[in-house]
């Protein structure tokens, strides 16, 4: 019974783990080099979840800072007509706010693989 247990418990920390690194569906997948191409179109908006301290520290001026704590309430200052791409420090959080942006209904929603910390600029 207690294999049992420790099983199911190996299983659920793995089922975790490969949720939170793996993208959601329906989200595309950018480098930051390919982020660079992206900036030149008028019809994307680029948003950093990080929080205001580290967008406070280095940030692309194109990019509206919505702390990922504060997506839910403030995802209606983002238009649902234009694509939205998400940047944060590593790739963790954005990829989690573009699961959040995809339940509250947008469809053409980008993440920026490697974040921040990849970002030459």
């Amino acid at each position: 019974m207690e294999l049992i247990i420790q099983g199911l418990f190996i299983a659920f920390i793995v089922w975790f783990v490969v949720k939170r690194i793996l993208p959601a569906n329906g989200v595309k997948q950018i480098t930051t080099e390919e982020l660079r191409k992206e900036l030149t179109r008028k019809d994307v908006q680029l948003v950093d979840v990080r929080t205001q301290g580290e967008f406070s520290g280095r940030k692309i001026k194109q990019a509206k800072n919505i702390p990922l704590h504060e997506l839910k309430g403030h995802h209606n200052e983002l238009s649902k007509d234009k694509e939205v791409i998400v940047i944060c420090q590593s790739g963790m959080r954005s990829n989690k706010a573009c699961g959040t942006l995809k339940k509250l209904g947008y469809s053409n929603i980008t993440n920026v693989k490697g974040g921040m910390s990849a970002w030459r600029g």
